[in-house]
């Protein structure tokens, strides 16, 4: 009697563990209903952002001498300033100046922190030493008299510099960048980057320091596993948790700051849109017109107000989807 061999059956499909643990933080988050709230608000931030031109009804300094200070209406649905031009518009291409200042100044003081903290809390000694004394010297200085120190100083040499390479070198473009007033956001995303990396490596170096006693770091090191590879492969995984959550939550910091500078008149100048800009402009043409131009200064402070706020939900929400103690 032939023996038939048992029909080979596909062993189920087992979910990776880091898929599982990403899949049921994710639940975690969307349980936090203002922070599900504030991840919409950011994503349309940044599609504003990306899909500026081709969203704004008119240009960003197209006046209509016709409609001058006009309230919100179906040919303005934000109504337009003293010059005629569209609200709208100037909050869209403002959109841009927010986002591309967050994104520029992320990255640098992420990489610039994450680096410094790592550093300094797995090598320690002088190494620890002398970046834990650098982080003391950025906070020894108020943020907004460094800001401009560095604007008073090294702004007029950066765009001076800037505009002499270009012409040296024809380079149309760059002169071009320069003519338009964008490289003042230059100084901007470098007073706000070099500010804004010490709060994240004194977090990072503190991270390090409660993981390099851990088992598994020093098996590592008993093995002689380099130390390039132990923070990158070991401790810095370990240590992703909390630094996405200050990350998330410094980005509203950002925005609101790259806004105060803007209305201080540091960054971006007029006729550039950028919400700082178009709200001290407002606010210093029309405060004594309250409450005929209404729209005029609350509709920057409610966006504003709101992007700010989407960013600390979401910081909340991935603090308790992260948080081992939560």
């Amino acid at each position: 009697m032939a023996v038939t061999a048992p029909a080979l059956t596909a062993p189920p499909e087992i979910e990776t563990e880091p898929r599982a643990a990403w899949r049921e933080t994710w639940r975690r988050f969307a349980r936090n209903r203002p922070a599900l709230s504030g991840l919409v608000v950011i994503i349309l931030l940044f599609l504003t952002a990306l899909f500026g031109p081709a969203l704004a009804p008119y240009g960003y300094a197209k006046t209509d001498l016709d409609s001058v200070n006009a309230p919100p209406s179906a040919k303005h649905w934000l109504g337009t300033d003293d010059l005629g031009r569209d609200m709208l518009t100037r909050m869209i291409y403002g959109a841009r100046s927010v986002a591309f200042v967050i994104v520029i100044v992320a990255t640098v003081s992420l990489t610039l922190g994450v680096t410094m903290g790592a550093l300094a809390g797995y090598f320690g000694g002088a190494t620890d030493t002398f970046i834990s004394r650098l982080i003391d010297v950025l906070f020894a200085f108020p943020e907004l008299l460094f800001i401009f120190f560095i604007a008073a100083t090294i702004k007029p040499a950066l765009v001076n510099n800037l505009k002499a390479f270009a012409q040296a070198n024809d380079l149309q473009w760059l002169v071009e960048f320069v003519r338009s007033g964008y490289a003042d956001y230059l100084v901007v995303m470098l007073a706000l980057s070099v500010l804004g990396w010490a709060g994240l490596a004194r977090l990072v170096r503190a991270q390090f320091l409660s993981l390099r006693e851990k088992e598994f770091v020093l098996s590592a090191q008993a093995v002689g596993v380099p130390g390039h590879k132990i923070i990158l492969r070991y401790l810095l995984p370990n240590a992703m948790a909390p630094i996405i959550v200050a990350i998330s939550m410094g980005l509203g910091g950002i925005a609101i700051a790259e806004g105060v500078l803007a209305y201080l008149g540091i960054g971006l100048q007029p006729p550039n849109p950028s919400w700082g800009n178009i709200l001290a402009d407002n606010v210093g043409r029309h405060w004594r017109d309250w409450p005929d131009m209404l729209w005029l200064v609350f509709i920057p402070v409610i966006i504003i107000t709101t992007v700010v706020l989407a960013f600390n939900f979401v910081g909340d929400g991935l603090n308790e989807a992260l948080n081992p103690e939560l």
